[in-house]
């Protein structure tokens, strides 16, 4: 391919949607936040799928470090498929939904509030099904999204996740950090990993580790591996590979480590190195010295934010492998733009 796919563009796009949301939302957000300080909830429930459900999990790690709140990640069957109501009267449940129109996510949503939850949309689409079952909605304002992989989408949905977080629980260092994320995140976009593109010549798998919200970030990346590329990547915590899915790793097993500027880089950065170590061929994100392959990384200043801009680089290295094999990005086989599932 030679024409710039949707894909690279849209990554490209990052940096101005971010900005653009963060100075559309401060309504909303500061009347969503000031509900939550209100009702004082005692937990925390996510409804998604896909690359939305991997941005709910980079907000239960934020909001449990932040706040202290547990959160859970509700299966939208529940409601869906077996017709059953949780007890959620001192909950808040966050839907996020590109499209806003998935039956089962819509249905989670609608019985959540049933049930006495406050109810946050974050969304794409705000004139969506979701959006009329929420107490609030977050529109994302980030456009229209062409290619099939989702990239602008899922890193809004993030921040506009954290923007609700650093008002709810006041953190002015939290909040600064978002604001900033624009000029953190034009950063990320400029940093180069194609030195791995080659490395991954004639192989269909591989790991990729992180922890903490960067797990959630690892599981973003797994997933796009998959859509983008045909390559089975699994993502796994640092802390975990080594109880079964290190017997697989042989001599050139490629392994991508997504380290943060965060309590969890040592963990991350010592596994990797221990992998490549072992004759793993290994890439980190992290300065800290060891076997494995140094990748460049655009640091944000903050431990809750810092994965965020890692995958705003995976994002553009995936889209440059894609195209290095032979594929297109922006429509992987056997996919939709939108999936309504019940």
């Amino acid at each position: 391919m030679t024409d710039t796919t949707f894909m690279r563009q849209e990554v490209d796009q990052i940096p101005g949607v971010v900005r653009t949301f963060l100075d559309a939302s401060g309504s909303v957000l500061e009347n969503a936040a000031a509900r939550l300080r209100h009702e004082d909830p005692a937990m925390v429930i996510t409804v998604a799928r896909g690359s939305s459900d991997h941005a709910s999990a980079y907000l239960k790690y934020a909001i449990e470090l932040t706040l202290g709140l547990p959160v859970a990640s509700v299966g939208p069957s529940i409601a869906s498929i077996y017709g059953r109501d949780l007890k959620l009267d001192r909950a808040v449940a966050i839907a996020v939904s590109q499209s806003g129109k998935s039956p089962d996510i819509v249905g989670m949503a609608q019985s959540a509030k049933r049930s006495g939850a406050t109810t946050i949309a974050i969304t794409n689409t705000p004139a969506s099904p979701l959006a009329e079952a929420s107490d609030f909605t977050i529109d994302l304002h980030a456009g229209v999204e062409k290619s099939v992989a989702a990239t602008k989408t899922f890193v809004t949905s993030v921040v506009a996740g954290l923007a609700l977080l650093a008002r709810w629980s006041g953190d002015g260092e939290l909040k600064a950090a978002v604001d900033a994320l624009p000029e953190s995140l034009a950063k990320a976009v400029a940093c180069d990993w194609s030195e791995m593109i080659d490395a991954l010549d004639g192989h269909s798998a591989l790991y990729v580790l992180g922890r903490g919200p960067g797990f959630a970030i690892a599981n973003e990346a797994a997933l796009k591996f998959k859509e983008t590329c045909g390559i089975q990547g699994e993502s796994y915590s640092a802390a975990e590979v080594m109880h079964g899915p290190v017997s697989i790793v042989t001599k050139g097993y490629p392994v991508l480590g997504l380290a943060a500027r965060d309590a969890a880089e040592a963990s991350v950065a010592d596994m990797a190195h221990k992998l490549a170590g072992q004759g793993a061929r290994a890439f980190l994100t992290s300065e800290r010295p060891g076997a494995a392959t140094r990748l460049p990384f655009a640091a944000t200043g903050h431990p809750i934010t810092d994965p965020l801009s890692l995958i705003v680089s995976f994002y553009g290295f995936v889209e440059a492998l894609a195209r290095h094999r032979g594929l297109n990005p922006d429509q992987p086989p056997m996919l939709r733009k939108v999936t309504e599932t019940v």
